[in-house]
C-alpha cells in the first residue's frame, strides 16, 4: 500500500466519508465487539449519521475540523473535532471534542489513527479555552488505552444512542 497522505476534507469528500464511516462502525462495533444492536436502530442510526447529506452538514459545520487519510484508491481513515458536545457538568461548547476517529480495517496497524489522533489534538489545544474531551465505548480498551497515552483520563459516563438502543460510553477528559 502506498503512503496515505492526511488532508482536510472536503465537501466532494461526503460521499466516500460516509461509506467509510458507516462500514468502520459496522466492522468495529457490529462484527468486531458483537454488539447486538435491533436492526432497525441500527439502520437509523447509520442513515441519520453516515448518509451522504448528514456528512456534508457535518462537514460544513463552523468551528469543527474534518481530516481525512487517503491513498490513490480511496480514504482509509478520517477524524473529525469540534465544540463540544459531550454531556458532563464541566464541559462547555467553547470546549474541544475529538468526535469521531476511524480507522477502516484495512488500514489498522498502519498508525494513520495515531497520526490523525496528534493532528486532532494539535488543533483542538489551538481552538478551546478549556479542557479537551473524547467520548469512547465502555468495551472499547484499545481506543482507551490510546487516549490514555495521550493525557487522558475518565471523568463521566452517559448513554449513547444508537437508534433507540443506549451504548454505555465514557467521557475522558484531558486538562
Amino acid at each position: 500500500m502506498t503512503e496515505a497522505v492526511i488532508r482536510p476534507a472536503r465537501p466532494d469528500d461526503a460521499a466516500a466519508l460516509g461509506l467509510l464511516g458507516r462500514q468502520t462502525f459496522i466492522d468495529t462495533f457490529v462484527t468486531g465487539f458483537g454488539i447486538p444492536y435491533p436492526a432497525p436502530d441500527l439502520a437509523e442510526f447509520l442513515d441519520a449519521s453516515f448518509s451522504p447529506e448528514a456528512t456534508a452538514t457535518k462537514l460544513a459545520e463552523p468551528d469543527a475540523v474534518w481530516w481525512v487519510a487517503e491513498v490513490e484508491s480511496g480514504l482509509l481513515a478520517f477524524a473529525n473535532a469540534g465544540p463540544n458536545t459531550l454531556p458532563h457538568p464541566d464541559a462547555r461548547p467553547g470546549h474541544a471534542e475529538l468526535r469521531r476517529l476511524y480507522v477502516s480495517g484495512d488500514a489498522q496497524g498502519l498508525g494513520l489513527g495515531t497520526r490523525l489522533l496528534a493532528l486532532s489534538l494539535e488543533w483542538m489545544e489551538a481552538n478551546t479555552n478549556g479542557p479537551l474531551w473524547i467520548g469512547v465505548w465502555s468495551g472499547n480498551l484499545k481506543a482507551q488505552r490510546l487516549y490514555a497515552a495521550h493525557g487522558f483520563h475518565k471523568a463521566g459516563e452517559y448513554r449513547y444512542p444508537v437508534g433507540t438502543w443506549l451504548d454505555d460510553e465514557f467521557i475522558l477528559r484531558r486538562g
